[in-house]
Formats: structure tokens, sequence, C-alpha cells
């Protein structure tokens, strides 16, 4: 039934295609793990089911030290967190949802919840996400939950409020990650002057819920043409070390087929305060095929697939390129997977002329 549900807004032709890879996506999927043969080193594309989570958008997953994968996104109402957990990256597609926070009724954090973001620092796990309120929708914020359990399902997750990011417009989807014993925040903003939607901003932490305000610097800002075609916009970083290099992904753009993926890298030796320490490619490296009906990918995490080597990017993307109303009202960004692999310097290669 829900299959169906999904495929109400499809043309003829895109509905029986996609039951069919459905379909065959199912069987294939019940028949490997029935006999114990899923390959889970992310080497072909039937090893993880897609969409893994349907109508979730600015996906996270986190893996912890046990081996468990936990799953949280944007809900398609903007009102709620939600988290799930499974021991693999396919169990999350049926996980039971755990709602761990609501919206409040009005004034901060009562409007627009976007892009949370699971982190274990110091032991102890903390979502950041975006906000805004009710009287001001657009007065979005980044914001802090935190909780002190073993097991983030568990526990009580408690609001440390604001984020203080050093000046008050428009900011959101903050990530954290640590390098040579210090930890790091990157968010979007716009600047001081409103001269774009957003850029990236990177700054040293002093807590998990604090900055050092006294130096920032913006490690991107839209600048290209498939940055700001409709809305200049870089947002949604994501942090990848490997190969002696520090990647960062964003995503630019308008929320809708012109969302696409660009790449940052800093050497791990770096001063990552010095702004020259910052490469960024000039083309995006991951972006809408028709041909392929990925519409729209982007604002993506990483994560390492059962195998403990194998990196996974994973992204939200649509189907279709027509929306049904506007980019914010049209829920169906889903959840996917797909296998990174390495070019020759070391450098991710995100296969864009590959199908999941």
């Amino acid at each position: 039934m829900r299959l169906f549900l999904v495929l109400l807004n499809r043309s003829k032709f895109e509905k029986l295609e996609l039951a069919i890879k459905s379909l065959m996506m199912i069987v294939i999927t019940a028949l490997f793990t029935g006999c114990g043969m899923v390959n889970q080193s992310g080497d072909n594309q039937f090893d993880y089911i897609n969409p893994l989570v349907e109508q979730r958008a600015d996906p996270w997953i986190h893996k912890d030290t046990d081996g468990s994968y936990y799953f949280i996104a944007t809900s398609p109402k903007f009102d709620r967190i939600m988290l799930r957990s499974a021991k693999t990256i396919n169990g999350l597609s049926s996980a039971t949802e755990k709602e761990i926070w609501r919206k409040h009724e009005s004034g901060e954090m009562s409007e627009h919840i976007w892009a949370p973001e699971l982190h274990k620092l110091d032991g102890k796990w903390y979502v950041y996400f975006a906000a805004s309120s009710v009287e001001n929708k657009w007065h979005i914020r980044v914001y802090a939950l935190s909780n002190a359990s073993a097991n983030p399902m568990e526990g009580e997750w408690v609001e440390e409020g604001q984020i203080k990011t050093g000046w008050e417009n428009f900011a959101l989807d903050a990530t954290v990650f640590e390098h040579k014993g210090k930890r790091y925040m990157i968010w979007a903003q716009a600047n001081k002057e409103w001269e774009y939607n957003s850029a990236l901003w990177l700054a040293e932490m002093t807590s998990p819920t604090s900055i050092d305000t006294s130096k920032i610097i913006a490690i991107t800002k839209p600048t290209e043409f498939w940055e700001t075609s409709k809305y200049k916009v870089n947002e949604g970083a994501a942090v990848l070390i490997r190969n002696g290099k520090i990647f960062v992904t964003y995503s630019a753009n308008a929320t809708d087929d012109n969302y696409a993926m660009g790449l940052l890298w800093a050497d791990v030796d770096a001063d990552l305060m010095d702004v020259n320490a910052w490469n960024k490619s000039k083309e995006p490296v991951f972006y809408t095929d028709a041909g392929l009906k990925r519409f729209g990918p982007g604002h993506n995490s990483f994560t390492v697939a059962e195998d403990g080597k194998t990196d996974l990017l994973i992204y939200h993307a649509r189907y279709y390129r027509e929306l049904v109303g506007n980019p914010l009202t049209d829920p169906n960004r889903h959840t996917r997977v797909r296998v990174i692999t390495w070019d020759e310097n070391g450098f991710p290669n995100f296969n864009q002329s590959l199908d999941d």
C-alpha cells in the first residue's frame, strides 16, 4: 500500500518502472538475507535499500562504537525530531521511530524544525538543529539538545538553547567534527551585510554548545553559477577525513532540481582557521540526473558500512522535477544511500553517472 501511495503522482511508465525496481529490490534483499549472502562491503547496487527512508530530508546517520546505526532527519511537517536505530543500514528502513522532541507552541523553537544532526561528544549525545518561531518563521537560528544516556533512544533530551554564532541573522545546518585535539563547528549563515542567503562558516568550539566567536572564517561563499542561479546558498556541510585531507561536502542553490553538492578540502596539517587553507571545486560533484530520475540530490552525511571500511554517502533526492507545491511543501525528498569510491589522487568519487 505504501508503495502505491508514493506512485500516485508519477506517470504511467514511471509507476511501472519503480514498481518493478522496488519489487526486484525486495526479492533480491530477501533472498540474499535468507541465505546469509548479503554483501555488506558496499561493492554493488543491491547492498542497500533505496530509498532507505521515504519523506526524510537532510539525513544524518551516526554509527556508534558498538556498531549500532542511528538515523535522524528532517520530518516533512517540520514540527518534531525523530530518531531510529538498527544494527544495519537496511534495518533503519523499517526501524520504529521515536519522537525525542517536539516544537514549542510559540516563541523560540516553534517553527521550521530543520536538519537535525546527532553527535556523541565527551560521552554525551547532542542534537544540533535549526528552528525559528511562529511569530517570525524566517528568524532561523541554530539550537541544541543533549542527552546523557548511553543510548540516545533512551533517557531525557534536554534543551540547551541557541548556539550563538557571533551575529544574529539567518543561520542553520550546524555540523561538528574533531581534528588533532580540537573541535570545530561548520554552519550556514548569511553574512552581516546579507549579500547572499548563506555561506559556510567555521569556528573552533569552546564547549559542545558554544563556539569561539572571536575568530570565524567563511570557507565557502556562493559564487558559481550552479550555486546562485536561483538562490545564493551554501549549506548542509558534512565532513570526511581521509587520505591526508579534510573533505567538506556542501549543498547549494534552491532545494528543487537545482540543488547540487560541492566539495571543499584542506590538508590535514594545515591551519584550518586560515581561510587560504581551503580549496573549492569549481564544479558540482553530485547533481541532478533526469535520466536516472535523481533530482536535487544533496544535504548529505557520511557513514561507514557494516564492514567498517566502506564509506557511504547518505543524501536526499526526489524522483521527479515538477514539484507538488514548492520545495518546502513537497515532502518527497527521500533518504538514499550510495557507496563512495576514491580516485588515484585520494579524492572522493560520488559516481554521478551511476544509479544507487
